[in-house]
């Protein structure tokens, strides 16, 4: 075999390793707080009508899987539903997007060419970059809490990731999982004031 051949597979190898250990860390989160804000005055919660989801009029299998998955954590956390008075309202919503990523690759490989003057075949190592262009759809699910007297925005989480084509059960288990990764961010519990971790 020769090195070049040896060395692009060292490197497909390690780059699939790479690409296998970035799925399996699930979503990207990211959250941000109102740091003004007495998360100790919060105990009770409910969801806005119509949720950012549902712009259009009506539900769907994943925005009931989504508003479940939130009432559980919310439950978890000591958070009590009372959709006649609560502290807080929750919304929430999913965008798609089409991106492109552009990457290259090292490579490396021997040309070799007839020497005269040694009278034998030379070879020539030669290095150059291998571009890949990849396409791909990124789904981002937005997790907002309101303090539902001021109707203000007191603390947001987002979990982004790839979409691929699944079947609806296996969507709404994607789904589900977004919501734990986002609220496995969120610090607080019902009525105390210090984030609890």
């Amino acid at each position: 075999m020769r090195p070049h051949h040896a060395l692009t597979r060292v490197l497909t190898a390690l780059f699939a390793l790479f690409v296998l250990a970035a799925c399996a860390t699930g979503p990207r989160v990211s959250t941000d707080a109102d740091p003004r804000t007495d998360f100790s005055r919060f105990q009770t919660y409910a969801f806005y009508d119509p949720i950012a989801m549902e712009q259009s009029g009506y539900t769907s299998y994943l925005t009931e899987q989504i508003r479940g998955s939130v009432r559980r954590e919310m439950d978890r956390r000591g958070y009590v539903f009372d959709d006649t008075d609560p502290d807080l309202r929750v919304n929430f919503q999913g965008v798609i997007r089409e991106k492109t990523n552009v990457y290259s690759i090292p490579r490396s490989d021997v040309h070799y060419f007839y020497s005269y003057r040694a009278r034998s075949y030379v070879g020539v190592p030669v290095w150059y970059d291998d571009t890949e262009v990849n396409q791909y759809t990124e789904g981002t699910l937005t997790i907002d809490l309101v303090d539902a007297d001021r109707n203000h925005l007191v603390w947001t989480g987002s979990a982004i990731g790839r979409v691929v084509q699944r079947s609806p059960a296996e969507r709404a288990a994607e789904a589900d999982r977004a919501v734990t990764a986002i609220f496995e961010a969120f610090p607080f519990q019902a009525g105390t004031a210090p984030p609890v971790r």
